[in-house]
């Protein structure tokens, strides 16, 4: 996700409901047939897999054109090593299994299917806690975090600080999509999140974000102020405004991070404005052609920003590969067209409504540093700024699940 859609181009209750309620054709309180909470299992038909393997064997490939590997985009060496790899080493049923062996559903809200994990803490008392993926990734960048924060006791930590989690797929993405309507954007989707909260009998929670996420997160606690106690992300979107004034009031390290911001903004950011303008003329391809997908979707994985740390080949693949078996390449891009013709600006900046709960940031080694300066003029409720020297990159909580797991359990502990 990235910047996205950015206004400046460079100018303590709880009401629990026990996983036993939620079940296929049972209802809680308040609930209609059509709110109905589904038991969801992935099984990836064998066929799939089996023309998945065909295709990438029957590859055509272009040339690298000249100059340095990447210089015209995602690199074809590391698109043929990868998609080497996705043929006759990844192995999707071990992923599948794995994530499997957390508990999953799916719901229907506002007309759209939502695939969610719903991970309860053995704690009783543990806190619920919706955390929210973006593009390219999915879900699966939260799966190494759930055993940290749902049993914080057996990772070393406090149990006191334990979280139910909630960890949805955004509609278009992966088992909620492809969309069927317009308008599923940051508000809608926003608006989806306190219904599914509610609906699984959450009367007041924590929610938290990455990269997209961190769009969806502070919006949900403008919506819901009363239920959200607080909003954790690892990234803030805001820039400058202009006024040559908050360029003075810069610190050294933000001033460096607004260097590799230039260098993002002139060199990586054309997917944002294809996929904010003509998604479908893209989406063609990418559903026809995997090795397509990959390389699309690497440009964000492999080095998105000089000295990012790029996450090991299996998360990759499995976030492709997700994209491409449940047919949502085109979908998923609809997002970022969705976001940028929202009636309301929701996507960051002084366009925003500030929030109005306490908000928590961790940034890591990798990643763009957000600017402190920025986000104190759109947020006047900043209680938590961590940077990080852990290499964490874009993708913290599957690279320093610990570290991340401590943060959100720090954050929140004076919220519960």
């Amino acid at each position: 996700m990235r910047p996205g859609t950015v206004r400046a181009k460079l100018h303590k209750r709880m009401c629990v409901v026990p996983l036993s309620a939620v079940r296929h054709g049972t209802k809680v309180d308040g609930m209609t047939s059509a709110d109905t909470i589904h038991p969801f299992r992935i099984d990836i038909p064998q066929a799939a897999l089996d023309d998945l393997n065909d295709r990438l064997s029957r590859a055509r490939w272009t040339d690298d054109g000249p100059g340095e590997p990447g210089e015209y985009g995602t690199s074809t060496d590391l698109v043929r090593r990868l998609a080497a790899y996705w043929r006759d080493g990844y192995d999707w049923r071990a992923q599948e299994a794995k994530i499997n062996e957390y508990p999953q559903f799916t719901t229907e809200i506002d007309g759209q299917t939502i695939h969610f994990l719903h991970v309860r803490s053995p704690e009783p008392d543990a806190f619920p806690l919706i955390l929210t993926h973006g593009w390219p990734g999915s879900f699966v960048e939260y799966l190494k975090v759930i055993g940290p924060l749902t049993d914080p006791a057996a990772h070393g930590g406090d149990r006191a600080d334990a979280f139910h989690l909630v960890i949805p797929s955004i509609p278009g993405f992966g088992f909620s999509g492809p969309t069927k309507e317009k308008g599923w954007g940051i508000t809608r989707t926003t608006k989806a999140w306190a219904e599914l909260m509610r609906r699984l009998g959450y009367a007041r929670y924590g929610a938290g974000g990455n990269d997209g996420g961190s769009f969806i997160a502070p919006q949900l606690g403008r919506l819901a102020p009363e239920q959200v106690a607080g909003v954790h992300v690892t990234q803030v979107f805001s820039y400058p405004s202009g006024d040559p004034a908050e360029f003075e009031r810069l610190t050294e390290d933000e001033r460096q991070a607004m260097g590799i911001l230039q260098w993002f903004m002139e060199n990586k950011l054309s997917f944002n404005t294809l996929q904010s303008q003509q998604p479908q003329t893209l989406a063609h391809a990418l559903a026809d052609s995997p090795v397509g997908l990959l390389g699309w979707n690497l440009q964000l994985f492999a080095a998105g920003t000089p000295g990012e740390v790029v996450p090991d080949d299996d998360f990759i693949l499995t976030n492709v590969a997700l994209y491409w078996l449940t047919g949502t390449a085109g979908s998923a891009m609809r997002f970022y067209y969705e976001m940028a013709h929202e009636e309301v600006p929701t996507t960051g900046g002084a366009a925003a409504e500030p929030t109005t709960v306490p908000l928590g940031v961790a940034s890591f080694e990798g990643d763009m540093r957000p600017f402190r300066t920025f986000a104190e003029r759109d947020h006047s409720n900043i209680v938590q700024w961590n940077l990080y020297k852990e290499p964490g990159g874009h993708y913290a909580a599957h690279m320093e699940p610990e570290v991340m797991a401590r943060d959100i359990r720090g954050f929140f502990r004076g919220l519960r």
